[in-house]
């Protein structure tokens, strides 16, 4: 595949919130009309403990100074319109920060870029990002334009699949991909045990890479190949849905069993069609959906816990900001030295297992 990645470049709300602060909002969102018992507030309290999360950004919350309790979420639950709002007048500033670092970082002028690539899956509309994109930088008019949409958190490895193949069509092409989330609009209300977990992990943030047909110049640089699995009786296991109160993210248990019973076999099948082992693989790149997430690819792939460091820093530092925290996770690595060849891997709604392989 002829795809080199030249810049990478991350941005987040300017506000964070700890974990101890979440789980006070999450108290008013799981029960809106009624004072939580000192059992149930003990039980948010270890759930948001053990989501692997020390601290999260958010376009909700108020600058230092002002109760960090006090945010968009009050006694009832907003409407989607008022979210989708919410998202149009957040999302463009936030991923036009996120653009001009990869741009920056790859010396490319935003003049030089013929396709722009958005990924995101917490919210719709247009115009959306994508032309905000394009008037900000700004980009010619005759730029060709893709959104990769509602695809959950492997959004971006979608994306990067797309820019490998603009880049091998057009030599001369650059590409500029832009993924953009902001989950936390999607706080839902009610104490149901799947929604409190969701609400404990997902943030805010926004990351973007430039890509073109040139030969690799960074670590990490050079797309090798791209692979996908839809497991077997697995559409119930995690899901996304448009409700009439924000997106609901459905999230079973049973997904890191399916993960352990699938993953390496495939794996390790897929790999051996490209000359290579799991022990070949230098650095790993696997999207934190969770912890028990990353717990069982450590399991089932049998790697050394250190590999996914990189992994669970970006969940502790960032909280599971959806699509562009694999991007995250690989400017971590790039910024290291990471060894190669790199194994970038995330999980999606179906359940759907998608693969990059990087050098």
């Amino acid at each position: 595949m002829s795809l080199t990645i030249q810049g990478l470049g991350t941005a987040l709300p300017p506000e964070h919130i700890a974990q101890g602060d979440a789980a006070a909002i999450a108290a008013k969102v799981a029960l809106p009309q009624q004072t939580p018992s000192p059992g149930q507030r003990r039980l948010l309290e270890t759930l948001h403990r053990r989501s692997g999360v020390a601290s999260r950004n958010s376009v909700l919350l108020q600058p230092a100074g002002s109760d960090p309790r006090q945010t968009f979420f009050g006694a009832t639950s907003p409407g989607t319109g008022e979210r989708m709002r919410r998202y149009a007048r957040e999302a463009p500033p936030l991923a036009l920060r996120a653009v001009q670092a990869a741009l920056a970082q790859a010396e490319v002028p935003a003049e030089r870029v013929t396709h722009l690539i958005t990924v995101s899956c917490s919210g719709f509309h247009a115009p959306g990002v994508d032309l905000a994109l394009m008037a900000a930088l700004p980009l010619d008019a005759g730029v060709a334009r893709t959104h990769v949409g509602f695809m959950g958190c492997h959004g971006a490895l979608n994306g990067l699949r797309v820019a490998a193949a603009f880049t091998a069509a057009e030599p001369d092409a650059c590409v500029l991909l832009c993924a953009v989330e902001l989950c936390s609009l999607h706080l839902q209300y009610g104490w149901d045990a799947e929604r409190i977990v969701a609400n404990a992990l997902f943030a805010d943030g926004a990351a973007a890479l430039v890509a073109s047909g040139t030969p690799a110049i960074a670590p990490l640089g050079r797309l090798i190949a791209s692979g996908s699995l839809l497991v077997p009786a697995s559409t119930d296991a995690m899901s996304w849905g448009i409700g009439d109160h924000g997106f609901a993210m459905g999230l079973s248990p049973q997904v890191p069993d399916l993960i352990g019973e699938h993953l390496r076999p495939w794996l390790e099948g897929w790999l051996a069609g490209h000359k290579l082992s799991l022990d070949a693989i230098g650095s790993w790149a696997v999207h934190p959906g969770g912890p028990r997430i990353l717990s069982a690819v450590t399991k089932g792939l049998g790697l050394d816990p250190e590999l996914i460091e990189p992994s669970r820093s970006v969940l502790r530092d960032y909280g599971n900001m959806s699509s562009p925290t694999l991007l995250f996770i690989l400017e971590r690595l790039r910024r290291s030295g990471a060894a190669g060849p790199c194994l970038a891997m995330a999980f999606g709604p179906g359940l759907c297992i998608e693969v990059a392989l990087l050098e």
